[in-house]
Order: C-alpha cells, then sequence, then structure tokens
C-alpha cells in the first residue's frame, strides 16, 4: 500500500500524516510513502489549468498505477477516484482513510476507547458532496465521542470556503465562509471540530481563536486507540 499524503499534510499539517502512520504502524499495516510524492493535480483542475493538471495528474501515475493508494485528503481521493477515471480513463484503487481506519476497527486490527466530549464533524465537500461519503467518519466518532451534529451537515454542510482556488483568488471571502462555519459549531454548542480534509483543517484553523480545535478524524482516533 501507498500512502499518499497530499500537499497539505506532507508539507503543512504533518501531525495529520505523522499519525495515520502511526495509526497504520499500530494496525500492522505494512505501507511506504513516495519520497518525491508529486502533486495530485486536483488544484489545478478546480482553478482551470486543465492542460498543467493533466501533465502532473500522468507524472503522479507512473508513480502509483498498479498500487493500492491510501490517502488523508478529500480532494486527492476525489481526484484519483473519478478525475484520473475521467481524464486519463484509468481506474485506481484507492481509498479515504476515514473508510480504511473503519475496516481496521471493525475487523479488530484497532481497539477503541470512548472519551465524554462533545464534538461535531465538518463534511469536506470532495469526500461529501462529490463522493457521497458522508456515514463512515460518523461511525467512528460515535464510537469514541460524542458526535453533535451541526444544522447544516452532510449534503447541505456548508463549504470551508477554501475550495476551487478561492483561499488563493479571494481569501477575505474564505475567512468570512470560515467564520461562517465556526459559527455553525457555536450554534451547535461545540467548540471541537473533526473533519477528514487537511485543506479544510487549514482553512477553520486560519480563522479561529484558541477558543476552538480543529481536528483531523486520524488525530482523535490515535488518542482513543488501545496500547497492547
Amino acid at each position: 500500500m501507498i500512502y499518499f499524503r497530499g500537499c497539505v499534510a506532507r508539507e503543512k499539517l504533518k501531525r495529520i500524516s505523522r499519525d495515520t502512520g502511526e495509526i497504520l504502524k499500530l494496525a500492522g499495516i505494512e505501507y511506504t510513502i513516495l519520497e518525491n510524492e508529486e502533486c495530485c493535480g486536483s488544484f489545478l483542475l478546480r482553478t482551470g489549468f486543465r492542460e498543467d493538471a493533466e501533465k502532473v495528474m500522468d507524472k503522479t501515475l507512473k508513480d502509483l498505477e498498479g498500487e493500492k493508494i491510501l490517502t488523508s485528503c478529500a480532494g486527492c481521493y476525489k481526484t484519483f477516484s473519478k478525475d484520473y477515471k475521467e481524464i486519463l480513463e484509468v481506474e485506481l484503487d484507492v481509498i479515504h482513510s476515514s473508510q480504511l481506519f473503519k475496516e481496521l476497527i471493525e475487523k479488530g486490527h484497532l481497539e477503541v476507547e470512548s472519551i465524554d466530549r462533545k464534538v461535531t464533524y465538518h463534511d469536506p465537500c470532495h469526500l461529501g458532496r462529490h463522493m457521497e461519503e458522508y456515514d463512515t467518519p460518523r461511525e467512528i466518532l460515535d464510537k469514541i465521542t460524542e458526535l453533535v451534529e451541526m444544522e447544516r451537515n452532510r449534503e447541505n454542510s456548508r463549504c470551508c470556503g477554501a475550495g476551487a482556488g478561492v483561499r488563493s483568488a479571494f481569501p477575505e471571502i474564505t475567512s468570512k465562509i470560515a467564520e461562517m462555519r465556526l459559527k455553525d459549531a457555536d450554534d451547535a454548542g461545540v467548540n471541537t471540530i473533526i473533519t477528514s480534509c487537511p485543506f479544510c483543517i487549514l482553512n477553520l484553523e486560519s480563522a479561529c481563536n484558541d477558543d476552538y480545535k480543529i481536528l483531523d478524524l486520524s488525530e482523535i482516533l490515535f488518542k482513543r486507540l488501545k496500547r497492547t
């Protein structure tokens, strides 16, 4: 299995790739990482640079084709699952970290313990609306926390504000949208937001103060694993 960390978890939020790696080790899963990992091409596609995206995708494909691929990033997961099939006409064997975590828990490779802590879950656009994966992260959180839903959730979830190049082109708009999402959590009476996309975490963290905690699913799961 190749663990494709993705740009954000590889370069900016290394704690996500670190904790994911530790979870895999505890479960006895052998994996490799690409030392010269390229971008999946998602950002270029979403911002209209189709020709440049295809060049990046072609290069990345050479390292991934024929391999089982794990990724922490919702954007990478959607891109590998749908865009590579549509554009490059290749079907990759890819799984999102939340899906693998669920499998490992159900098979008994990971044992979890619950904590009396209220959290809410933010649906990343690429994992939720694009891939229709809403239940898996929630099923994991239900085992280890008290999950409180924000009013806008699942297919009606508010975007974090960073996608499709908005964060780069319109930072003020991005910040306002992120602040609105934080208020959604506040209205639900929760200050800990869990999500399954490093890019969402990066944007939500940029708009919040120390009163909030924004965590990847891997981070809270790693803390709740039983060590034998």
